[in-house]
């Protein structure tokens, strides 16, 4: 090989290594770097007494549904009411024609003063013939009639005061009074009309809205945890409906007692019907309108809760993310019971003192470092309770 041979043989290997090694330089370069640690807020969880609430749906019926009617037959003359205003026991509603029953009275009490006028000079011939009878100056027979019609005039008043009492009670019915408090509906009939006549004619009707009663129906197998589980007498029970006016788009609480079950079982549907009366003394609820109704169970108990929001499922089930010792995400399967909008009580897979993740859940994976922030005093369980007073206070002795 010449000399011009080995330079440019020289210079072609280096060249050669200079390429490679800015190829190694650059790939070095662009190598990956690890991501900062994830910032992410931890509820601590912890095995203790938490109060137990469970959900069901359900529909609101009005405590008291009045229908309005005619008691007595007649031309309608007067209405003293809007329609869908609010109405107080005793109100006036309609008025119908009172002429005829007016003299109806007016008769009856004009027969008993007849009748009271015959009784008087009766009663006088009766004390006028005793002592000529017991004298041997009249006939015995004279006076017995007299007595007789005494009597019969008795009875007659007796009929008259029925009579009377009948006009009365006639005469009252034309006055149609509200039955109960309440919202009343839309009128059936209009003034001008003729009512009662061949049946009752149904006027309007009214609902009792200060209280409203909630019918819900848990299966079978919840009703029985309900009676088994409840550290209660009287369980607690509240719905959330939506404000009115301003306050439309917030969410209001209106609370109440589980009062009544049944005692059967609906063979169709294995359900057990069961219902709430809410206090509803701001008309929020409408009857007939469709709710989720929560109904405390018990607080001696304990379980381990999280915030549902901290939940997960893939194709392996249901999981949570926890903080391990080295500040990593750790996926940490678990068996959930029951749930609710504000908790969700874990049989399986968590302990005491066990820091789940509560946020940043999108970008979060298995073993990724993670800068945790522990939020429980504010939006730990407990705190979310106390925050929605869903931990009721105990039930006053009474005295």
């Amino acid at each position: 090989m010449g000399i011009l041979q080995k330079q440019l043989y020289t210079i072609i290997l280096s060249v050669s290594l200079l390429l490679l090694s800015g190829c190694g330089e650059e790939k070095q370069a662009k190598a990956p770097k690890a991501p900062p640690p994830l910032n992410v807020e931890t509820v601590t969880v912890n095995k203790k007494n938490f109060p137990m609430w469970v959900q069901f749906t359900g529909t609101t019926k009005a405590v008291s549904d009045q229908e309005i009617r005619a008691r007595v037959s007649g031309r309608l003359e007067k209405r003293f009411f809007e329609d869908g205003a609010h109405v107080n026991k005793g109100d006036k509603l309609f008025l119908i024609e009172q002429s005829q029953y007016q003299s109806n009275l007016d008769e009856a009490k004009s027969k008993k003063q007849k009748d009271e006028a015959a009784l008087a000079l009766s009663k006088a011939d009766v004390r006028r013939y005793q002592p000529l009878v017991k004298e041997g100056l009249a006939a015995r027979s004279t006076l017995e009639q007299y007595e007789a019609k005494r009597d019969a005039l008795y009875a007659s008043i007796a009929a008259d005061e029925a009579a009377i009492q009948n006009a009365t009670l006639e005469l009252s019915y034309t006055t149609i009074k509200a039955p109960i408090s309440g919202q009343i509906g839309a009128r059936k009939v209009d003034v001008g009309n003729l009512v009662g006549y061949g049946e009752s004619t149904l006027l309007a009707s009214v609902v009792q809205t200060d209280k409203i009663y909630t019918y819900f129906s848990p299966s079978e197998k919840n009703a029985q945890k309900i009676y088994k589980f409840k550290s209660r007498d009287k369980l607690p029970a509240f719905i959330e409906v939506r404000g009115q006016g301003k306050d439309i788009f917030k969410r209001k609480r209106l609370d109440g007692f589980v009062d009544f079950t049944n005692n059967t079982v609906d063979p169709l549907t294995s359900t057990v019907s069961m219902r709430a009366t809410i206090e509803n003394k701001d008309k929020t609820v409408f009857p007939g309108t469709f709710v989720y109704i929560n109904v405390f169970i018990t607080d001696k108990y304990e379980f381990v809760m999280v915030p549902p929001q901290a939940i997960l499922e893939d194709q392996l089930g249901k999981f949570v993310y926890t903080v391990d010792e080295n500040a990593s995400a750790k996926r940490t399967s678990i068996e959930p019971g029951f749930s609710t909008r504000y908790y969700t009580s874990i049989y399986k897979g968590l302990k005491s003192s066990d820091k789940v993740v509560i946020s940043g859940l999108v970008k979060i994976q298995n073993g990724r470092k993670l800068a945790p922030e522990d939020v429980t005093a504010t939006k730990g369980v407990e705190a979310v309770l106390k925050k929605h007073n869903l931990i009721p206070e105990e039930p006053k002795a009474v005295e």
